[in-house]
């Protein structure tokens, strides 16, 4: 789930921002396929939960990251099968473009920090259970959880900073041009 939502989803808002001069279709093709791969490692991760839990004997859907994740990834496929109607196939008329896209992008931001939080939370309730378990508060098992959940949130802020601010235009110095994308 963190490769698929965190790593994925940052990767597919990022697109657009990281190569301003691949070609719009392409931009466009690479978020939707880089979400939908997300969408899939989301169930796989949501199958695998629930499978360790059934086996082991541990009660499903019993905390808030279990609640937040069910909702984020409903919110995450809704919000896929919104653009991919609207935006890609069959695709809506260029004025209904113009007006979903900007409650496209901030409702997509809002799932990102959704599923942000979710992660959070999971991390918090793998410390709870390995220090429930007898884990050294200052352990190498410990201080690992605890960097990881640093770095989602760290690389998690600075993807939605990155997606908010405006795109900067670069003055070429005179004599060089930009390598052109081919796309």
């Amino acid at each position: 789930m963190l490769i698929g939502f965190i790593i994925l989803g940052s990767e597919a808002i990022m697109v657009y921002k990281v190569f301003p001069g691949l070609s719009h279709d392409t931009a466009k093709l690479t978020h939707l396929i880089l979400h939908a791969i997300a969408i899939v490692l989301g169930a796989v991760g949501i199958y695998c939960a629930f499978k360790f839990h059934n086996e082991s004997g541990i009660a499903n859907l019993y905390s808030l990251h279990s609640w937040l994740g069910i909702g984020a990834i409903s919110l995450y496929g809704i919000q896929w099968i919104f653009g991919f109607v609207t935006f890609f196939f069959p695709g809506a008329a260029p004025d209904v473009r113009r007006g979903a896209l900007p409650w496209h992008a901030l409702f997509g931001l809002f799932v990102y920090v959704l599923t942000l939080a979710t992660a959070e939370l999971g991390f918090l309730e793998k410390m709870t259970f390995l220090q429930s378990s007898g884990l050294d508060k200052y352990g190498a098992e410990a201080l690992l959880v605890n960097f990881t959940a640093l770095v989602v949130v760290l690389f998690g802020a600075a993807v939605v900073v990155a997606a908010v601010a405006p795109a900067a235009k670069v003055e070429e110095p005179e004599g060089y041009a930009p390598i052109p994308v081919i796309g």
